[in-house]
C-alpha cells in the first residue's frame, strides 16, 4: 500500500515492518481489524490498517451505510511506542524503542 499524506510518501513495500496485530475477529466480521507498524528509511512511523465497518478503518459507502476499509495513518515516535507496547512483546518493543525505555 502506498499513500502520499501532507507531501510525504508512505509505502509498505519500502518501509521496515516493525510488527503487526489482528484483533481475532473473523475477516468477514464488521469488527475485524488488523494493523501493521512501519518505519520509513527517513525515520517516520506509520500504521497501515484495514478493518470492518465498525472499526476506525471503516469508510462511508453510500447514505448512512459504512463498509470496511483500509488506509495509512502517520504517527510520531511516542505514538509508535504506545502502539508497540499494546501489541508487541517486550523483546520487540525493546529492540525498536530501547532508546526510549528506562527501567522502573
Amino acid at each position: 500500500m502506498k499513500k502520499v499524506i501532507n507531501g510525504k510518501t508512505y509505502n509498505t513495500d519500502t518501509a521496515e515492518l516493525i510488527g503487526d496485530w489482528h484483533n481475532g475477529y473473523p475477516r468477514n466480521d464488521f469488527r475485524t481489524c488488523s494493523e501493521e507498524l512501519f518505519k520509513t528509511s527517513k525515520g517516520a512511523y506509520f500504521i497501515a490498517g484495514n478493518g470492518g465497518a465498525m472499526t476506525e478503518w471503516g469508510e462511508p459507502c453510500g447514505g448512512t451505510a459504512r463498509c470496511g476499509g483500509s488506509g495509512i495513518r502517520p504517527i510520531d515516535e511516542a505514538e509508535a511506542l504506545e502502539w508497540a507496547e499494546q501489541h508487541l512483546d517486550a523483546e520487540e518493543v525493546e529492540k525498536y524503542f530501547g532508546h526510549l525505555i528506562t527501567e522502573a
